[in-house]
């Protein structure tokens, strides 16, 4: 049955583009559109070109498709996602680079999560790597993405709806949960994908609710409402 809430989903995906992501989902039973979903990188390239900017590009190659026709060329700013392998020494070193050529350098991360979870267990995303170069460049990167308030800010105006009358579901506590709440939303957090235990007892941001799974948060707002 159709519950009549509208539905968004904000993700901090870097390693593939939306279409892929869709395509993720719609083999786990999504019905969703390509419209209805958030991710930093198209975020970004909006930004890179009102700016009139040319990044050089630190991303996963399942990404670049996401910057065609962007200017590469000559770059004046550093844009970093979730890399995985291509984060080697080799690249973080060309991307300090371009930021200390810079007289007033510009780094852009597509989110600032500690680690994710993966069917081999967790890996470090991509906030560790931006805080190495904003440490080595003397430069505070500018976040794309959760918990960036300009990001849910875009999601909400496209939902028209006011904070209030928001939820966001997600496993990240700090990222997905205490973004939306300084935004004015309520958070949930799932006990599943990269929750740990302690994120209950967590010195600064507490969900509106703990659920055991996606379903269960759905029923809780359905109820509720």
């Amino acid at each position: 049955m159709d519950s009549g809430l509208t539905v968004r989903f904000c993700t901090n995906e870097t390693q593939n583009t939306r279409e892929q992501f869709v395509q993720k989902l719609r083999v786990m039973g999504f019905d969703i559109s390509v419209s209805h979903v958030f991710a930093p990188a198209p975020a970004l390239v909006r930004i890179i070109r009102e700016r009139h900017l040319r990044p050089h590009l630190l991303v996963h190659d399942g990404l670049m498709a996401e910057f065609e026709g962007v200017d590469t060329s000559s770059p004046n700013c550093v844009v970093i996602g979730d890399a995985a392998d291509k984060f080697s020494y080799q690249n973080l070193n060309e991307a300090f680079r371009v930021l200390i050529g810079q007289e007033k350098p510009l780094l852009f991360s597509l989110g600032r999560g500690r680690y994710y979870k993966e069917t081999d267990g967790l890996k470090l995303d991509v906030g560790v790597f931006m805080k190495a170069l904003e440490y080595a460049g003397d430069v505070q990167a500018e976040v794309v993405g959760k918990p960036s308030a300009d990001f849910f800010g875009t999601v909400l105006k496209d939902m028209s709806l006011q904070p209030h009358e928001v939820v966001m579901i997600g496993d990240d506590l700090v990222n997905d949960v205490g973004g939306a709440q300084s935004c004015g939303m309520k958070g949930i957090q799932v006990r599943t994908g990269k929750y740990r235990p302690s994120d209950e007892q967590h010195a600064s941001v507490r969900a509106d609710a703990y659920v055991d799974d996606l379903a269960a948060a759905s029923h809780a707002i359905l109820t509720v409402r």
